[in-house]
């Protein structure tokens, strides 16, 4: 039996998983690289831009990817708790494999500030909810402080164990497409998932260097090249939250696009160093660009994402538009999260009617004609 398991065994060669360890894992991984098909005739220009559907991994997000190593990690260690900071995401997916695990989670999240659809996730997994009045930088600060007096375990994108997790789904597109894309554009939180990107994408072209700091230098990591190119890594932000594009970490970020609701960016550097080597940028958007990129890839593609997923559509668009990607080029988006991680947003700005009609084929027929395309 060739059952797909996730993305520990499939790429257990890349990672920093010891022999005989116990997998905490639920198939994740292995999510599709979507070809846009309407989409891009709207540029005028001649791109190919994929979308690697993130959403549609076991909680949703791309952050299952890096829970399943640094819950596998935790575990093997003797740990029996673990802790996060979260806008959601992370919350979900650790109360997920927490629970597959048989260990507590304990999530930190900005009251009222956090999308229904994670918050009930974590909530039925069995997290221990804390609801604290401040914001994911907050948090954060918190939870580092608690981990070093309590026998939990971080697994935030501070755990290096993440990102090695996360890097996976650059192989992915790479084995998907058969080569590195041109462009790889992202949105940008944390920083955590830009930075693992440009560790997978390096890695398969051969070009890991430096320590590891997994193992005692007979390491795993560099082996032969699989592709000879990387693509420029393009980063966005919510105008709101972009430290990036300030040049300084932010107080108070505000964006409907809470995933990426952060202004103290935990993988600054890494960040910063993925994008000045892959010849990448950074950007920003408004709150209404990103849910008009939402609503264009649902209507156009029929693709549901969050609101923080869609700014990697909006960047991408814009930069084909102005001429920063290249003619002939082929791009792959990140869509970080499901639609239906924040349902209200999605309903808000529907421009579809919801008709109410009485059980009657005359009604029935009329209401079909009158919104016909």
């Amino acid at each position: 039996m060739n059952r797909y398991t996730g993305i520990i065994e499939h790429y257990r060669e890349r990672l920093p998983i010891a022999a005989g360890t116990r997998i905490i894992a639920m198939c994740e991984g292995n999510t599709p690289l979507i070809r846009l098909e309407n989409i891009p005739a709207l540029t005028g220009r001649q791109v190919e831009i994929y979308v690697k559907y993130e959403g549609l991994n076991p909680t949703g997000s791309f952050k299952d990817r890096g829970m399943t190593m640094a819950v596998t990690q935790a575990y093997a260690e003797g740990s029996r708790a673990i802790i996060c900071a979260s806008t959601g995401n992370t919350s979900a997916s650790a109360a997920a494999y927490a629970a597959r695990a048989g260990m507590t989670a304990f999530v930190l999240i900005p009251a009222g500030k956090i999308a229904l659809g994670k918050l009930a996730q974590a909530m039925m997994q069995g997290a221990v909810v804390i609801q604290i009045k401040g914001n994911f930088d907050d948090g954060m600060r918190l939870v580092k402080e608690v981990a070093q007096a309590a026998p939990v375990t971080i697994v935030n994108s501070i755990n290096p164990f993440r990102l090695q997790g996360q890097k996976t789904a650059a192989f992915e597109i790479i084995d998907q497409l058969g080569r590195a894309p041109d462009y790889h554009c992202l949105p940008v939180g944390n920083a955590g998932n830009i930075s693992a990107y440009w560790i997978g994408y390096s890695e398969y072209a051969g070009k890991y260097a430096g320590s590891c700091n997994f193992c005692d230098g007979t390491c795993k990591f560099q082996q032969p090249a699989v592709v000879s190119t990387r693509p420029k890594l393009l980063g966005y932000q919510a105008s709101g939250a972009a430290p990036f594009l300030r040049g300084a970490m932010v107080d108070d970020p505000e964006t409907i696009a809470t995933a990426i609701r952060i202004g103290r960016p935990q993988s600054w550097e890494l960040a910063w160093n993925a994008s000045r080597e892959s010849g990448g940028w950074f950007d920003e958007f408004t709150d209404a660009d990103i849910l008009a990129a939402q609503k264009l890839l649902a209507e156009k593609e029929g693709i549901f994402c969050e609101p923080a997923s869609a700014i990697a559509i909006a960047g991408a668009l814009r930069d084909i538009a102005n001429g920063k990607i290249a003619e002939q080029s082929v791009v792959v988006c990140t869509l970080t999260g499901h639609g239906l991680k924040d349902p209200d947003t999605a309903i808000k700005q529907s421009t579809k009617p919801l008709l109410q009609i009485d059980a009657e084929l005359s009604q029935v027929k009329k209401a079909i004609l009158d919104n016909i395309s």
